[in-house]
């Protein structure tokens, strides 16, 4: 990383606190965690730290750009410091893994609506869903219905 943490924060007009800096080592760590595991895991690093702050300094992250959260159909919220490019998420159905995938386009937005209805378009937001490759492997009745569906004129990665 070409700056530290604390420069990060100071030049988001952030204050550098101990909560921050272990949430924001937190998920330097684990990529795409829900807010439950970045407390436990924040805890461990500071044992003091409340859910409440931990909430606090999320929305702090995400406000000032730092984090992103991105909340997949029927899954809780999810937390990364991958920002400020055009990527997007392939989830799996089975066991909720969840991988980055750089747009095939480039540049922001990626797809373009046949409708804007008015809006000024600046981003879109994907999600792949399928079944990743351990879940594949374990769950070949389900892995059959992929392909048919492949077969069909989807896409499967």
């Amino acid at each position: 990383m070409a700056t530290t943490w604390q420069e990060q924060l100071r030049t988001a007009g952030l204050r550098v606190t101990r909560p921050r800096l272990s949430v924001l080592q937190v998920l330097a760590e684990r990529p795409h965690a829900d807010v439950d595991t970045i407390v436990s895991a924040a805890r461990a690093l500071h044992p003091t730290l409340s859910p409440q702050a931990v909430y606090g300094v999320l929305q702090a992250l995400v406000s000032s750009g730092l984090a992103r959260r991105i909340e997949p159909a029927g899954a809780p919220a999810l937390f990364e410091l991958r920002v400020g490019d055009n990527h997007h998420h392939l989830v799996c159905r089975s066991c909720g893994a969840v991988a980055d995938v750089d747009c095939t386009v480039g540049a922001a937005p990626c797809l373009t609506p046949s409708d804007t209805a008015g809006f000024v378009v600046d981003e879109a937001e994907v999600v792949f869903w399928g079944l990743c490759r351990e879940c594949r492997v374990r769950t070949p009745g389900v892995t059959a219905q992929v392909l048919q569906h492949d077969n069909r004129g989807g896409v499967n990665a």
